[in-house]
């Protein structure tokens, strides 16, 4: 499953998302730097924010905490 994601939207436009509800998301470089949880997720069930270093390598990375994989589109 593969979710692209907007840096601007806003959690009240659609209602928070859940924590971490999507395996893989695209991000885009006006989305950098990129962090998890993504902006619109409920933080009462969520893990703390950790920044992931897409620039390196093969434009991907993966949140050490819920193992959600961000792509560099």
């Amino acid at each position: 499953m593969s979710t692209a994601f907007n840096a601007n939207h806003n959690a009240t436009d659609v209602g928070a998302a859940p924590s971490n509800n999507e395996l893989r998301i695209e991000v885009s470089r006006s989305d950098l730097p990129v962090h998890c949880p993504m902006p619109g997720t409920s933080a009462w069930n969520s893990h703390p924010r950790v920044y992931i270093p897409l620039e390196e390598g093969n434009g991907r990375g993966t949140c050490p905490y819920c193992g959600t994989e961000y792509i560099l589109r």
